[in-house]
């Protein structure tokens, strides 16, 4: 019984460890993009490798908060206030830490569109897993609807076995 308790539990720990890279890379890309594009506005063609590490360590730290304590909210059914307010505090600090580091070199016009596209990010996101879901949930029907229909041939063919035995 300890075994099975230790078993499911760190199970649990790599579907979280899952979601919170899965998280990650799709925000620190979502970031890298967006400073990259700042700096090619700014005619710089060179990234700071500092700057991208704090991307990083943010977006893993973020990611644990958004499954842990949020729920995981951009992956929910709905897209309520809720959800909002936790999109809105990821963004909050996201748009802190960039602000603080000087990612867009302490520019409030860019660190405020910044957060425009991260919330706008959240939002593609929550549509994306709610179409996945969806297409999830369509293909798992048509693996159901095969196996049933299997399942009854099988049974009619035991029935035409079974009648071809008494006829005999």
């Amino acid at each position: 019984m300890r075994k099975k308790k230790w078993a499911e539990g760190f199970r649990k720990y790599l579907e979280t460890e899952v979601q919170v890279e899965y998280k990650a890379c799709l925000y620190f890309f979502a970031i890298l993009f967006f400073y990259c594009c700042y700096l090619l506005f700014q005619g710089v063609y060179a990234a700071r490798i500092l700057y991208m590490a704090e991307m990083i360590f943010t977006t893993y730290l973020v990611g644990y908060v958004q499954i842990c304590l949020l729920g995981n909210f951009d992956e929910g059914e709905h897209f309520g206030g809720r959800e909002f307010l936790s999109a809105a505090g990821c963004t909050a600090v996201y748009t802190l830490v960039s602000y603080l580091c000087g990612w867009f070199d302490k520019r409030k016009d860019a660190t405020a569109w910044f957060a425009a596209f991260l919330l706008f990010g959240y939002a593609c996101l929550f549509l994306v897993n709610k179409i996945k879901r969806g297409a999830d949930t369509k293909r798992l029907n048509e693996l159901l609807t095969l196996y049933q229909d299997k399942g009854r041939m099988q049974s009619a063919r035991a029935g035409l076995e079974e009648e071809d035995g008494k006829s005999d």
